[in-house]
């Protein structure tokens, strides 16, 4: 059995095995197997040394966020006073504390982070902007911006 994080050789059967769950992480096995060729158990062992190499970091549901009362995405790029290491993995930590930020980059360039933050509403993300975001320790700014629209959403890489 595969360590976590080993690489292993992808062939074709690996390759659409791992399309197919990310276009349908609800595919069962034996729907997985017919389109990948194979029978189901070695499709389902495949699986396994897939999740066990680390080519599969999980499953979960795609929830719409407005129906669930969050109206409002916004990016916020924040700088930092120093980008010292353990500064930046501070702001990290941090980061993760929050649950309205809902990914978060390091970048190259002018800005340190990009956030992308959900909120109910306007007044909403601006709270957390004035007592959560700006507040932190070593946030030297803040500049947000408001998604007006998503005009495309297509999860993990092409394969």
């Amino acid at each position: 059995m595969k360590s976590k994080g080993t690489r292993i050789k992808l062939d074709d059967i690996d390759r659409r095995i791992l399309r197919d769950l990310q276009d349908n992480g609800r595919i069962t096995n034996v729907e997985l197997a017919r389109r990948a060729g194979i029978s189901a158990p070695p499709c389902l062992r495949r699986v396994r040394v897939l999740e066990d190499a680390g080519y599969i970091r999980g499953y979960h549901a795609d929830l719409e966020p407005k129906s669930l009362g969050f109206n409002v995405m916004v990016f916020a790029q924040v700088g930092l006073e120093s980008q010292a290491e353990a500064d930046l993995e501070a702001f990290e930590q941090l980061v993760h504390q929050w649950p309205q930020v809902r990914e978060c980059f390091m970048l190259a360039g002018e800005a340190d982070f990009l956030l992308k933050v959900v909120a109910e509403d306007w007044d909403d993300y601006q709270n957390f902007l004035t007592t959560k975001l700006t507040s932190a320790p070593n946030v030297s700014h803040v500049k947000s911006a408001l998604s007006i629209r998503q005009s495309k959403f297509q999860a993990g890489v092409p394969i």
